[in-house]
């Protein structure tokens, strides 16, 4: 990349997105670019009931795009577990790094971890997905609605809650992987399509303007989890956990849809040969979710799919 090229980078105030962004703009500059941090400031952004959790949301997403639109700035960063699943007009994820930790983290009181946790312990999420699995595996537990930013979330732990659980890839960013007293394993823990991804978001026909920073192991796994939540037609809040990972030529995808308060869950896996299909991603996506709404997805969770 040339050192003449200036990229204007948008990204939120909070300090989550600032701390991803920034992770951003030092890869860029690495690359030969010079860039320029620019804020976009949203209503959210100063409301004491933001709905982050640990990234961005619709509303969030949606002054990032129209900034980049606008001419404003050159790209923008995206949590990409936030981002909805529907291609956007005018616009096109030109890189996705390579991804970090998908799990989710439990920060309890006292060092606690999930099993040890007392009956009757509160626990607080912004996710209906996290509180569902909650449910599913500890019923004699609270699941609580939470919001705010991070340290607000983490500020209330031995105060009116006992535990919150947010994603491993934000804390790291935010260098607060001290809170985490037990880290949950993705096989019976499964996080949102995306979980520890970010995505650099320009306007068509610029991807080369990023293109530098796109890892393509990471780019199929979280597309082909980003693609089941599409084809359930299921928004980026839907009680659905997915994981993809490639292994010796072999692209892996697990999702599960849980009911909403927990007492059903459905499971579905597939894995493919990169070599055998023009698109992997997108058939074992296909495969997946044809599998869960055949199952009856649709009628456990609130999804579009098979409606």
């Amino acid at each position: 990349m040339s050192a003449a090229i200036h990229i204007k980078l948008g990204t939120r105030g909070s300090a989550l997105a600032l701390a991803q962004t920034r992770t951003v703009a030092a890869a860029l500059e690495k690359s030969g670019a010079t860039v320029e941090l620019v804020t976009i400031t949203t209503e959210g952004d100063t409301s004491k009931a933001s709905l982050a959790d640990l990234g961005g949301t619709g509303v969030f997403a949606s002054a990032l795009r129209e900034a980049l639109l606008d001419g404003r700035v050159d790209a923008v960063v995206h949590s990409l577990k936030d981002l909805p699943t529907a291609e956007y007009p005018g616009l096109a994820i030109g890189a996705i790094p390579q991804r970090e930790d998908a799990r989710d983290a439990l920060c309890a009181a006292d060092g606690l971890t999930f099993e040890t946790l007392p009956a009757g312990a509160i626990i607080g999420t912004g996710s209906p997905r996290r509180r569902a699995q909650l449910r599913a595996r500890r019923p004699d537990i609270a699941a609580v609605d939470i919001r705010g930013n991070v340290d607000t979330r983490l500020g209330r732990i031995g105060d009116d809650l006992d535990a919150v659980i947010l994603a491993a890839a934000g804390l790291s960013r935010l260098g607060r992987l001290d809170a985490v007293t037990e880290f949950l394993g993705i096989d019976g823990w499964p996080t949102a399509p995306g979980q520890g991804a970010v995505a650099v978001e320009v306007r068509a026909g610029e991807e080369k303007l990023v293109k530098s920073l796109d890892h393509k192991p990471t780019r199929m796994t979280v597309t082909a989890e980003r693609e089941v939540l599409a084809l359930l037609e299921a928004g980026c809040a839907a009680p659905v956990g997915a994981h993809a990972m490639i292994d010796d030529g072999l692209l892996f995808l697990s999702a599960r849809v849980y009911s909403l308060d927990g007492t059903e869950r459905l499971t579905s896996s597939h894995a493919l040969y990169l070599s055998d299909v023009t698109k992997p991603a997108s058939e074992v996506a296909a495969r997946v979710a044809a599998e869960l709404l055949g199952l009856g997805a649709a009628s456990i969770a609130p999804l579009g799919g098979g409606s």
